[in-house]
């Protein structure tokens, strides 16, 4: 099974003295960052899709073995919720594919949290992400927390993104060969600190599937040094 650790998002000015050496530029935090994470959620993309030149760039800075997770635009997500979208999608996910290439690990779709479950709105899910990709659905609404779900979305290799988020079920769903996890801070978001018996849990919960092949594991607890500590935890954890 193949670990991807790493935090949503890396330009953080909060993290310098204590994770970015001070005598080092902003333009070489990414270069630092892939030293110490092999995966990086690029968040940026949520609000404006990237150009080819960034992700190029994005490309060219990071090793061999780095690996990128998009957020698909909100446009897809939160404006249009998946109606109407067949030409952003094709575009988007044509862009990925180009630029990121071999290190392009996933797709994640975060859906708002006025978007509850009905058959048609799964139906929409399924018919729109295109399956030769690594898809990944945050939901946001309790609803979609059920067996049916996970069983629909699984058939079409389609991962339901597992999380800690406050008034969220936490648990480890397991749908696909490959999981994902995202770490929002709870009690308080993107700042609260994981416990390792919690994280711990977590891990434990993938390892026990056998026919795992890949996980994701990101934290978004990044307003504080939560992130950088609890995912230092998890690296040191799977290497044992």
């Amino acid at each position: 099974m193949k670990w991807n650790i790493g935090c949503s998002g890396f330009s953080n000015r909060n993290w310098v003295g204590y994770f970015y050496p001070k005598e080092i530029s902003s333009k070489e935090w990414l270069e630092f960052y892939a030293q110490q994470f092999d995966t990086l959620e690029l968040n940026s993309s949520f609000y404006k899709i990237p150009t080819s030149t960034l992700l190029k760039n994005l490309y060219k800075r990071t090793p061999n073995e780095f690996c990128f997770v998009v957020k698909a635009p909100k446009i897809i997500t939160h404006t249009q919720r998946f109606n109407q979208t067949e030409e952003i999608l094709s575009e988007f996910y044509l862009l990925l594919d180009s630029n990121l290439k071999d290190k392009l690990g996933a797709i994640l779709f975060q859906l708002p949290p006025s978007f509850s479950f009905s058959e048609e709105r799964l139906k929409l899910l399924i018919n729109a992400v295109n399956p030769t990709f690594q898809n990944v659905i945050e939901f946001r609404h309790k609803s979609w927390w059920n067996e049916k779900v996970w069983r629909e979305l699984g058939k079409n290799n389609i991962c339901f993104c597992g999380v800690s988020y406050p008034g969220l079920p936490n648990e480890v769903v397991i749908n696909t060969d490959f999981g994902y996890y995202r770490f929002h801070g709870v009690p308080k978001m993107y700042c609260s600190m994981y416990s390792n018996e919690f994280l711990n849990h977590v891990v434990q919960r993938f390892e026990k599937n056998e026919n795992l092949k890949q996980v994701f594991l990101l934290f978004n607890n990044t307003a504080t040094r939560a992130a950088l500590e609890n995912g230092s935890y998890l690296q040191q954890l799977i290497s044992l």
